[in-house]
């Protein structure tokens, strides 16, 4: 297939985006929706201006948790990974138990997560860690137990140990593996921190993260404010997968595939 210009790879989203925005005020004007209940872009870039002075300090509460959360998911999946790729026993016995902690709902375990990590910000890099490890365990195990059987062989006929077919080969195999299971935790993160702080967040002071101006704002019927809180968490989470994106490429442009490195 022809490749894209470089031009369109940037206005192909702006383009998107326009038309989107210009379809949302359509349905607004054509509805008849009240701002309440709909409001316009221009409405919640208004509100998010307006409340600033809360959503700022906000995002930077929820930044905290939700780093924390994903820098332990990101090093605690690896080391799990690790386990669960070198020996197929132990996969077979612990992986069916992931799955298990994976598909318990969340907020079923919000209660037994406030008794052992406490309300505040240990709930919350609990919960946001709880909601992000998965799909790194999952995605680096399957890059480590998916090294190419050449390579395998190879590395027997060198009469290789385990630990160097670990650590030379396999790893860095599943290093494409490893950095998709972190920019989907990336998205993950904010989400699951914004989750912890509406369930398990400190708010003494009357001020807390964006999962406290959720329920704050909910509570008043401020929709425009409410859109814009979405709208921050958004920008939030943009930034998380943008520093991934951004590892993405220091480690794999100069060698895997994904990057194209025919400049002609």
């Amino acid at each position: 297939m022809k490749k894209l210009p470089t031009l369109w790879l940037w206005l192909l989203p702006v383009i998107s985006g326009a038309v989107f925005v210009a379809v949302w005020y359509a349905v607004r004007h054509f509805s008849g929706l009240q701002s309440w209940i709909l409001p316009t872009p221009g409405e919640i870039l208004e509100a998010a201006w307006n409340e600033r002075g809360r959503l700022l300090p906000a995002v930077g509460k929820t930044s905290v948790g939700a780093l924390a959360g994903f820098l332990l998911a990101a090093v605690s999946s690896f080391a799990i990974a690790l386990l669960l790729g070198g020996a197929r026993a132990l996969r077979a016995g612990l992986y069916p138990w992931l799955l298990v902690l994976q598909m318990t709902p969340v907020i079923v375990l919000t209660p037994i997560i406030v008794l052992w990590a406490g309300p505040g910000t240990p709930g919350i890099i609990t919960i946001t860690w709880l909601i992000s490890f998965f799909p790194v365990v999952v995605n680096t195990t399957q890059g480590l137990i998916s090294a190419d059987l050449n390579h395998v062989a190879l590395f027997r006929m060198a009469n290789a140990t385990r630990w160097q077919d670990l650590i030379h080969l396999r790893v860095p195999g599943a290093m494409p593996y490893y950095l998709t299971g972190l920019r989907i935790a990336a998205t993950l993160a904010p989400i699951g921190a914004i989750f912890g702080e509406y369930m398990v967040g400190n708010t003494s002071g009357g001020s807390g993260g964006l999962g406290y101006l959720v329920y704050s704002y909910n509570s008043q019927i401020k929709i425009p404010a409410l859109f814009a809180t979405a709208l921050t968490s958004c920008l939030l989470g943009f930034l998380f997968v943008a520093a991934i994106s951004l590892l993405n490429w220091a480690v794999l442009h100069k060698w895997h595939d994904s990057f194209d490195r025919d400049d002609h």
